[in-house]
């Protein structure tokens, strides 16, 4: 799917994208790019990041980095101000998901989940505001419509996502004072190699299943990474504190 860029909507100015190695990640990295930013492009996977930077006609740098180490974290916000001599956008978008019935999730996979989702997002925020607030730039983080409505089989996922909303609106009142915005967009199915590897645990119940998926079918990650691009904008001055949903519907009732 193609989208309209907006030329020069970010000539000047730079980001950190997280996840930028595939999906949602990639395509927010992509897009930014394209409309004139300085990207550096974060992923635990190196493939992913190549294939993203080699999609780039420019504007895409990238380092590998695991957000679940807060060290790395910080790391990787100072590599981005070194290269770029400032931060005007963070984009939040890694994360993992998986579903298992309740009793069937391991203490080792409740911790990557909750390390990535909520760990990563929270220690980038962290060490990037500093910056951000220097240039009146923004905070664009990645939640679900997960983090809004119950899903069965997915209680962890729907934990984290549910704690990236809430940070997003915490942020938002501790800085509203400032001009820093943060925001997220919570979307329902994206079409991402993480959704369509996306397996299902033995002996579901299908009816619960399908109260969250939309008869309207899955999303494609460029369509994401335009809200994105709107949304971290000069477009959207007024946009602070928000949670955009992006989920055809499903949780409007």
């Amino acid at each position: 799917m193609t989208t309209t860029h907006v030329a020069g909507r970010y000539a000047g100015k730079a980001a950190v994208i997280t996840g930028a190695g595939s999906g949602i990640g990639q395509a927010t990295a992509l897009r930014l790019a394209a409309e004139g930013a300085h990207v550096l492009g974060l992923d635990i996977n190196a493939e992913g990041l190549a294939t993203t930077a080699a999609r780039a006609d420019a504007g895409i740098e990238t380092r590998q980095c695991d957000i679940a180490d807060p060290a790395q974290c910080r790391a990787a916000i100072e590599d981005a101000v070194e290269r770029f001599g400032r931060l005007d956008v963070l984009g939040n978008v890694a994360g993992i998901a998986r579903a298992d019935h309740l009793q069937d999730v391991t203490e080792a996979a409740y911790r990557q989940m909750m390390g990535v989702n909520v760990d990563g997002y929270f220690f980038m925020a962290q060490a990037a505001i500093p910056h951000l607030l220097h240039e009146g730039g923004a905070i664009v983080n990645i939640a679900s419509n997960a983090g809004i409505i119950g899903q069965a089989y997915t209680v962890v996922y729907c934990m984290t996502k549910g704690a990236v909303i809430q940070l997003t609106r915490a942020l938002a009142m501790e800085y509203l004072k400032t001009p820093l915005r943060v925001v997220a967009i919570a979307p329902g199915m994206v079409d991402t190699g993480l959704t369509r590897g996306y397996q299902m645990p033995a002996d579901v119940d299908w009816d619960l299943v399908g109260r969250y998926i939309s008869p309207r079918g899955a999303t494609p990650p460029e369509t994401i990474a335009a809200l994105f691009a709107f949304l971290a904008s000069g477009d959207a001055p007024n946009m602070h504190g928000a949670i955009v949903s992006a989920d055809h519907g499903m949780t409007t009732g």
